[in-house]
């Protein structure tokens, strides 16, 4: 009994630093996937807000990550851009004024839609329904938090409002939840299958 103990012990302190170094590792990759797909981007004529692939880098993070997790490395995609490191879309003026300028509410909304989607997505059975479902409403988030930003600077009324920041993306929006939600639940069955295949 006592040698099963000691087995246990050494166990939990082999794998406590594993665990530490686990999230500072996984942030580097996590806003390069943020940043390349920020860069698949197409300016729209009639509004100042691109259409952009980083709100499916945003909710895959959501449902991969924790909500704390999510959050920080969302957090450092932010700090990244306003430091000057190109990893905003192209179509804008980079650094802490695309922060302040038309697409910063988008931006800002970006940690906390990822919280959002991992806190609700992790309260269900993890499964693609749940996934689908936290993912749409993080997706509401950064569309209403843009919105709402781009109000405040342009004080347009609200049906043009609606027309220049939320519609033109709701087609684009319904494809990148289903495809992060798709995504994750491969991911998660994979994860559970993993252990399976190795008894």
């Amino acid at each position: 009994m006592a040698e099963i103990g000691f087995r246990q012990e050494r166990y939990s302190l082999l794998q406590a630093p594993r665990a530490g170094w686990l999230i500072p590792a996984s942030v580097v990759p996590a806003t390069a996937l943020v940043a390349i797909c920020a860069h698949i981007a197409v300016p729209l004529g009639f509004t100042p807000v691109p259409l952009s692939m980083a709100p499916f880098a945003v909710l895959l993070l959501g449902l991969v990550y924790g909500p704390a997790a999510a959050f920080s490395c969302l957090t450092v995609y932010l700090l990244e851009g306003a430091a000057g490191l190109p990893v905003f879309s192209p179509h804008g003026l980079g650094g802490v004024a695309q922060l302040l300028g038309p697409t910063g509410g988008y931006l800002l909304s970006y940690p906390f839609a990822a919280a959002l989607a991992s806190r609700l997505y992790r309260r269900g059975q993890r499964r693609f329904r749940s996934a689908l479902a936290s993912s749409a409403l993080a997706s509401l988030l950064i569309l209403l938090t843009g919105a709402s930003w781009l109000g405040i600077l342009t004080h347009a009324k609200l049906s043009a409002l609606f027309f220049e920041s939320i519609a033109p993306f709701l087609p684009g929006d319904v494809i990148k939840v289903v495809a992060a939600a798709g995504c994750a639940s491969m991911l998660a069955s994979f994860g559970t299958r993993r252990p399976e295949q190795t008894l």
